[in-house]
Formats: structure tokens, C-alpha cells, sequence
């Protein structure tokens, strides 16, 4: 095995745009066992939990400073209707969940809850709106009920729900996938929606909300630029508040197809680098995206929000094929990382993004078991917490001047080594990802502008890449001390094995 050498520059001294903390978000879909039998057990389940909420997931959550929370979906949003949710349980309407099983929803977990989640693991809620089904007038009153103080008659429906004092809810999104579950529109069509659903989503007291615009899949770049094109007409740029401060857009990793993605632990090594291939185009669409927004707002005030994104496999066998359930390997760890080195280059446009899905569904944290009731934590879980140092840094530069290693995946040039680094609180963080399956690699930084010290490091490896964590394995993909780092005359030198991920934080004097 012969290892490349990669020699790197980070000047610790010139700080780039902060990284936004929410694009280590998350997302709860009302899909398969995510809400219900994930965060939600309900009060008399054996399981330790607060008003129905499992405390073990909330725990392991709060390690991961996770920043905000997007609820009730996703496809879902667009057919969910909240005053069912609220109220006495025993009272609250059941009903269909036609697009994850066709299984029957008893509104247990309505907005009460799902605020109640958010005081307990400490984030910012973020509210995806029924612009599909819905009405304007209900996603009014919806922003009434959460957010308005005084009198008014939503303010005392909800004191007679029992919360007097009004939340905080900042994010508010403007339908879902409105160019297919949420409503099969066109650009244009939804422009006109989202400039009508954004005029009657108020600002209450000291509440201003952050209304974000349902956008594109993938590389539909015309959807942005009817969105921004709405905008630009509108002289919003100009004026002290948009109509809506956000453009979303999804993209999800598969090797397959949408027919046959592929299995999430039965793969080879062929199926991993075109994951890989996939996972890195995320940067390309991202700029292509922001390009186009670039068109109509070069001040960068409009932000995106790519807030559904992941791996997608074919569901584990034996489990029912609407609930999206998953396994969860090396793979999806080193696609995680990749991802976050793309979101941090990217940090003076994207304001936030949301791995799809937090517990039990796709890409998830948390992996609980239905009999068992145990709880695993994903190799993707490690990812997040091995990098929630970079929340609200100021990103750092990384050249490599002989360019970085690479291989050829069918016509396409794949970077086998991705790096990123910040600062803050006078801490530097750099991640390292080495994505080739079988070369080992030394990064060598030659670190300018200031003097760092006290360096330590951690590794997230295994001896395969289909490696996974289950209850009777809960660590067979964890991280550990990473003991071949040095620091000298102001160069830091990191050895990073093949297929890892790897972290070395230091002091800045």
C-alpha cells in the first residue's frame, strides 16, 4: 500500500464567511417510524420519556448541538392540517398518511409536541407549511397561534391549550416539492403562491420569521430564477424585507436509480465511488444554483436552504417499503463528510441545511429498534458530532497547490481527499475525508498567520466500508483518538487512512 502526499495552506489569520450553524440541521418527517416509535413513544411506553417524548434520542441529540428542526415534513406537509393536532389526544381527528404506507395518523404529535421536542433538545424549530392542500388563511393562523402575544383568537385558542406565552418560530417554509408532492405546480404558478402564502405569514412582536421559498430538485436552475426573477420585479432587493428571504432546493445521493437504488450495505467498490461521484456534484449544484441567484442578487441577501439531502437506498428487507427505513454505513459517513466540506466553501450563500431524516428514516442519526426498544447511533451521527466545531465559525481557506489526489469513476474525475477548516473562540477545527477505498494519504498544512498549538485529533474508520452499527454491534463504526498527527514549525503533518474521516483541532495563539 503506498500512500500520496498532499501538501496544503491555511492561513489561520484570513477569515472567510461564517459557516451557519443550521446547515447542521435536521428533519422529522411524519414517515414510517421517525416521529412515532423514534422521538415519539408515547406517555405510557416503558421507555423513560417526557410527555411521550424518548428521552435516550433527545439525549443523544443534544450532543450533537443540532441547531434546528424541520417538522411535519416533507411530502407530508402538504397534506397535514394542524388544527388536528392540537387539543385534547382523545379528541383529535385520525388520518391518512397517503404518501408514507397509507397508514393511519391519530394526531397524537401535533404542534404542542413538536414545540415540547424543541425545549428539550434545545433548537430552533422550523415549520414546513401546507401550501399543497392548505389554505393561506390557515398557515396564517398557524403563525397566529405560535407566535402572536395579546389577545386575538388564535392567541386564546392556544391559552386554551394550555401555553399562554407565545414560541419562537423564526423558519417558516412556504409549501414542500411544490413541483411534485406538494402540488405538481409550475415555477410560475408557485412564484404567484409563495408571493401570496409570504404576505399573510405576519411578524408578530419582536418574531420576525424567515420565510422560505419552496424551490427546485436537483439541477432545475429555471425554478430558482423564476423565484428570484418574482423578486427582482418586486424591487425586494431594495426594500427592508423580502417577501420571502429563502430558496430551497433538494438533492439526494443514490449509486442506482430512482427504480433500484441500490442496497445500503450490500455494495461494491464500483457502487461506492459512483455514490462518491454522486455525493461531490452537491458542489456543482450549489453553484449553479447560486449563479443564478448571483443574476438578481449580488449582495447575497437571499439565501439557500437545502433542506432535504442524504443517501437513498432501497428499504433493509422485510420492512415495509413506504417507511424508508435504512441501514446506515461507512459510506453514508464519508457522504455526510463530504457534503459538510461543500457546505463550508459555500458559506456566504447556504444559511442552512437538513440531512433527510433524523431517526429511523433514509440517512438517520438514530436507529431504534421496534422490538428491543435500543437505541444505535449511526456512523453518520459521528460525522455530526465530530464536526460541530464549525457551527457559526469563520471558514478558512484551503489551498493545496499540486491540487489533490484523484481517480477517474467513468467519465468523471472524483478528488479522493476533501478538506475543510474554521475558526473560532480561537480554536482551529480541520476535517479531513480521504475517499479512496484502499490508498492511505499524508496531508501536510503549512499553517500561516498565526501560531497553533495543542493539537489533538480523532478518526472515524473501519476495516470496510459496508461496516455498520447495530444493537448487538452499537460500535463497530465509532470514533477514536488519532494518534498519527504532529505538529511542528508551524506544519501540520496528518496521516488519513484509506476510506476515513478524520478531525484535528488545535489552539490559535
Amino acid at each position: 500500500m503506498s500512500n500520496t502526499s498532499v501538501p496544503a495552506v491555511i492561513n489561520v489569520d484570513l477569515e472567510g464567511p461564517v459557516i451557519n450553524r443550521h446547515v447542521y440541521g435536521h428533519f422529522a418527517e411524519h414517515l414510517g417510524r421517525c416521529i412515532y416509535g423514534g422521538f415519539y413513544v408515547g406517555e405510557d411506553s416503558d421507555i423513560p420519556n417526557e410527555g411521550g417524548i424518548r428521552l435516550d434520542v433527545v439525549e443523544a441529540l443534544r450532543a450533537l448541538d443540532i441547531p434546528n428542526l424541520r417538522w411535519p415534513g416533507g411530502c407530508f406537509a402538504d397534506e397535514y392540517h394542524w388544527m388536528d393536532g392540537i387539543g385534547p389526544k382523545d379528541e383529535r381527528p385520525s388520518m391518512i398518511n397517503t404518501h408514507w404506507g397509507g397508514v393511519e395518523e391519530n394526531n397524537h404529535f401535533g404542534t404542542h409536541e413538536f414545540m415540547a421536542l424543541c425545549e428539550l433538545l434545545g433548537t430552533e424549530p422550523y415549520i414546513s407549511g401546507n401550501v399543497g392542500s392548505g389554505t393561506v388563511r390557515e398557515m396564517s393562523e398557524w403563525v397566529e397561534y405560535l407566535t402572536r402575544d395579546g389577545d386575538s383568537p388564535m392567541v386564546r385558542l392556544r391559552k386554551a391549550n394550555g401555553r399562554q406565552e407565545p414560541w419562537r418560530v423564526k423558519f417558516w417554509g412556504l409549501g414542500n416539492e411544490t413541483w411534485g408532492c406538494g402540488g405538481n405546480m409550475s415555477a410560475g404558478h408557485y412564484a404567484d403562491e409563495a408571493r401570496r402564502y409570504a404576505t399573510y405569514c405576519r411578524d408578530y412582536g419582536d418574531n420576525k420569521l424567515y420565510r422560505i421559498a419552496a424551490g427546485a430538485a436537483d439541477f432545475s436552475y429555471d425554478w430558482t430564477e423564476t423565484l428570484m426573477k418574482q423578486l427582482s420585479h418586486l424591487g425586494c432587493q431594495r426594500a427592508e424585507r423580502p417577501l420571502y428571504q429563502a430558496v430551497s432546493v433538494h438533492y439526494y445521493t443514490i449509486a442506482g436509480t430512482w427504480q433500484d437504488k441500490g442496497s445500503a450495505t450490500e455494495f461494491d467498490t464500483d457502487e461506492y465511488y459512483e455514490t462518491m461521484v454522486k455525493a461531490a456534484r452537491t458542489d456543482e449544484l450549489l453553484t449553479g444554483h447560486s449563479n443564478v441567484m448571483d443574476c438578481y442578487d449580488e449582495q447575497k441577501t437571499i439565501g439557500i436552504v437545502l433542506d432535504e439531502w442524504g443517501t437513498w437506498w432501497n428499504v433493509e428487507p422485510g420492512t415495509n417499503p413506504g417507511f424508508l427505513y435504512q441501514q446506515n454505513t461507512l459510506r453514508d459517513a464519508l457522504v455526510a463528510s463530504l457534503h459538510f466540506d461543500i457546505f463550508h466553501r459555500h458559506a456566504d450563500r447556504l444559511v442552512m441545511a437538513n440531512i433527510a431524516q433524523t431517526v429511523n428514516v433514509l440517512q438517520a442519526m438514530i436507529l431504534t429498534d421496534p422490538d428491543s426498544g435500543a437505541l444505535v447511533l449511526t456512523p453518520t451521527y459521528h460525522v455530526f458530532e465530530m464536526n460541530k466545531g464549525h457551527q457559526d465559525a469563520s471558514s478558512l481557506r484551503v489551498d493545496t497547490p499540486d491540487g489533490l489526489p484523484s481517480r477517474e469513476v467513468g467519465s468523471t474525475r472524483l478528488d479522493t481527499v476533501s478538506v475543510s477548516a474554521s475558526r473560532k473562540d480561537g480554536r482551529l477545527l480541520v476535517s479531513l475525508s480521504n475517499l479512496d477505498a484502499d490508498e492511505d494519504v499524508d496531508v501536510e498544512f503549512d499553517l500561516r498567520g498565526g501560531s497553533v498549538g495543542e493539537v489533538s485529533s480523532r478518526i472515524l474508520t473501519a476495516g470496510a466500508l459496508q461496516e455498520h452499527n447495530a444493537p448487538d454491534a452499537p460500535e463497530a463504526v465509532a470514533p477514536r483518538v488519532h494518534e498519527e498527527v504532529s505538529l511542528a514549525d508551524g506544519r501540520l503533518r496528518v496521516h488519513v487512512p484509506a476510506h476515513s474521516f478524520v478531525t484535528v483541532e488545535g489552539t490559535i495563539a
